[in-house]
């Protein structure tokens, strides 16, 4: 029996606000970018700098939360797994999107969305019911 590992740590800066839709069956998904930066010195001891950018997404009331609380510019915490999708465009393209499916946010900033948010968030244990992340009912 061969075992894996789907797992993401990522602290970074929010990109742009959360963007809640719903699936054809009522069930919301936020996605929003994150960017993650690795500094480090060069040979030439000059300081460089590389941003990695990552969409996000988060179902259920991971998503709501989200909407409530997370705000362009936040620093978090995500942890996920990674997933890939294909899709064809409205051309007939075959396109590829690799996102982070979050399973737990932590939010980093003291600053946040409303005075009452709470300074970390969780989403329920995943479980292995496919109904969890219903691929086949995401509506972009």
């Amino acid at each position: 029996m061969s075992r894996s590992l789907n797992k993401v740590m990522l602290i970074g800066n929010v990109g742009k606000d959360p963007e809640v839709n719903f699936t054809p069956s009522g069930i919301p998904v936020a996605t929003f970018s994150m960017a993650t930066t690795e500094s480090w010195k060069d040979k030439d001891g000059n300081f460089q700098e590389k941003t990695e950018w990552h969409n996000i997404v988060a179902w259920r009331g991971l998503a709501e939360i989200a909407q409530r609380h997370i705000h362009k510019g936040a620093k978090i915490y995500i942890e996920g797994r990674i997933q890939s999708r294909t899709f064809d465009d409205k051309d007939g393209h075959r396109r590829y999107f690799t996102e982070i499916s979050a399973d737990n946010i932590i939010l980093l900033d003291s600053r946040q969305r409303t005075d009452s948010a709470p300074n970390d968030t969780q989403a329920p244990n995943p479980t292995n019911d496919t109904s969890m992340h219903p691929n086949d009912d995401i509506p972009f």
